[in-house]
């Protein structure tokens, strides 16, 4: 009887542990989704995709309490030890990334919203779409590499954030050269270049879901190692 019952409690916790990864894999795909929409919609100057993005930041607020209060429950009632522990603390912190990340989206709406109003930017449109395009599949590439727990495929996506970082800054570059010769586009580029930088934010916090990641499954804090010695720190582990 003692042996059923632990088999029994064993089988609920693996289920609220499944459970709990669903969920968090499900609010991945609802940001991953907000982001895209937010960079068509400003491309696009389609105020009501930019307002569906905002709209969808109730959704995702309700997943960041929901899996927050599983995390709770689980550590509470469950008191996991070793990897489940560190799937627990893992999730707990990449939830937080997640929910950031649809803060950013949520702001590339509203400055949509604003360059609609005051006239589209001359300028910034294609690197937007193109660092768009690299944080999308970041984002991406993270939740898969969460769904499979594939530490290869978390490292590739960190060190992707470096090529984010590069043409963020070389389009910062720009953009600031491009409003001292055109004083007058200055409040519409400025709309652009606060949408570039919620851009590379997001790059930074999809590179910061793969780092807890690769805590989750390999026990090792990599949250302050440099990007290029990801590989070789993994690989004596």
């Amino acid at each position: 009887m003692k042996e059923l019952t632990t088999d029994h409690i064993s089988q609920q916790f693996n289920n609220e542990l499944e459970l709990l990864r669903q969920h968090f894999l499900t609010m991945g795909g609802v940001v991953e989704n907000q982001v895209q929409d937010a960079v068509q919609a400003l491309l696009d100057a389609n105020g009501s995709l930019a307002e569906d993005v905002k709209n969808q930041d109730a959704t995702v607020n309700q997943l960041d309490g929901l899996i927050d209060e599983e995390c709770r429950r689980i550590l509470a009632k469950r008191q996991p030890a070793a990897s489940d522990l560190r799937m627990v603390l893992s999730i707990s912190k990449a939830v937080s990334e997640l929910e950031r990340i649809g803060d950013e989206a949520k702001k590339i709406a509203n400055l949509t919203l604003n360059l609609i109003n005051e006239g589209e930017s001359p300028r910034g449109y294609v690197e937007i779409n193109r660092i768009g395009q690299m944080v999308s599949r970041m984002i991406h590439d993270s939740l898969d590499a969460y769904a499979r727990l594939d530490i290869e495929a978390a490292i590739k996506v960190a060190k992707q954030d470096r090529t984010v970082d590069q043409e963020y800054n070389t389009a910062m570059r720009s953009l600031v050269t491009y409003m001292m010769e055109d004083p007058r586009s200055i409040s519409r580029v400025i709309n652009v270049i606060w949408v570039l930088r919620s851009l590379e934010r997001i790059g930074d916090h999809a590179r910061h879901t793969c780092q807890h990641l690769i805590f989750m499954v390999k026990g090792v804090d990599v949250r302050h190692v440099n990007v290029n010695d990801l590989s070789a720190d993994m690989s004596k582990k």
